[in-house]
C-alpha cells in the first residue's frame, strides 16, 4: 500500500466511527487496523507501507512493545558466564537472566550505563557483561522503523468486547544515535535481557529486546506530522 492510498483509506476508517475488535488482547487494536485497511498482518522485518511502519495505539495506552531484538557481537563476556555469575532462578527453576535493564542495580547488581558512543550492561563491580554501539543501535531501529505511522484509536469495551474509534495518523521520521541515547537515560526505552542456562555448555537467548512504552513511541523520532 502507498501512502496516498493508507491517507485515503484512513479518512474512510475514521469517519466509520467505532469499530469491533477483531482479535482479543494487547494486539487487538494493530490488528483491527490492518484488517480495516485491507492489509495482512505483517510479522517480517520489513516496513508495511512504503518505507513505513505501521503501528496502532490505544490513546491513553502505555503498554510495552518490543521495538527489536539486537545482540549481534555485544556480549563481552560468555553468555552462559553471564547467567551463572548474575543470573536467578526463574518460574521454571532454570539459573536466566530475564532482566528489564534500568539506570539503578537490580537485586543481582546488574544496571544499564550509557555514555557518549555505547550503552553497557554492567555490574556494579565494574565488570561489563555486554556492549553496544549507539550508532548500531540507531541503525538497526531506523532498519525496521525507518518512519512510522502512527495511528491512534479511543478504545472502549461494550459486553465484554473491545472497540476502536481510529481518530489520528501520525508520520514520524529522523532517528539518531543521540536521541536514541537521550531516550536510554530517560527510561522510555528499556533493555530486556532473555536468556537461560539450558544445561549443557551453553546459554538460551531469546534476543535482547530494546522496547518502549506505546505513548513514549514519538519520542523517538525528530519529525512529528499529521496526516
Amino acid at each position: 500500500m502507498t501512502l496516498q492510498e493508507f491517507k485515503q483509506k484512513f479518512k474512510t476508517l475514521k469517519a466509520k466511527g467505532f469499530v469491533k475488535s477483531r482479535r482479543k488482547g494487547p494486539t487487538g487494536v494493530g490488528h483491527t487496523l490492518e484488517v480495516e485497511l485491507g492489509l495482512t498482518e505483517n510479522n517480517l522485518d520489513l516496513p508495511d507501507i512504503d518505507d513505513f511502519e505501521l503501528k496502532g495505539h490505544r490513546i491513553n495506552s502505555s503498554s510495552m512493545i518490543t521495538l527489536f531484538t539486537f545482540n549481534r557481537k555485544a556480549w563481552q563476556m560468555k553468555a552462559i558466564q553471564a547467567v551463572r555469575k548474575y543470573g536467578s532462578l526463574d518460574k521454571d527453576g532454570r539459573q536466566g537472566l530475564y532482566y528489564t535493564m534500568s539506570l539503578k542495580p537490580n537485586s543481582a547488581g546488574v544496571f544499564l550505563f550509557v555514555d557518549d558512543t555505547d550503552m553497557y550492561v554492567r555490574h556494579v563491580s565494574g565488570e561489563i557483561i555486554a556492549k553496544w554501539n549507539l550508532d548500531s543501535v540507531a541503525k538497526q531501529f531506523k532498519k525496521k522503523m525507518p518512519a512510522l505511522l502512527f495511528v491512534s484509536a479511543f478504545s472502549e469495551e461494550r459486553d465484554g468486547v473491545e472497540y476502536f474509534h481510529y481518530q489520528r495518523a501520525q508520520l514520524m521520521t529522523g532517528v539518531s544515535p543521540e536521541l536514541i541515547a537521550e531516550q536510554i537515560r530517560s527510561e522510555n526505552i528499556l533493555i530486556d535481557l532473555r536468556l537461560h542456562d539450558k544445561g549443557t555448555e551453553g546459554a538460551r537467548n531469546h534476543g535482547t529486546g530494546f522496547r518502549v512504552k506505546e505513548d513514549k513511541l514519538p519520542l523517538l523520532f525528530q519529525n512529528i506530522s499529521d496526516l
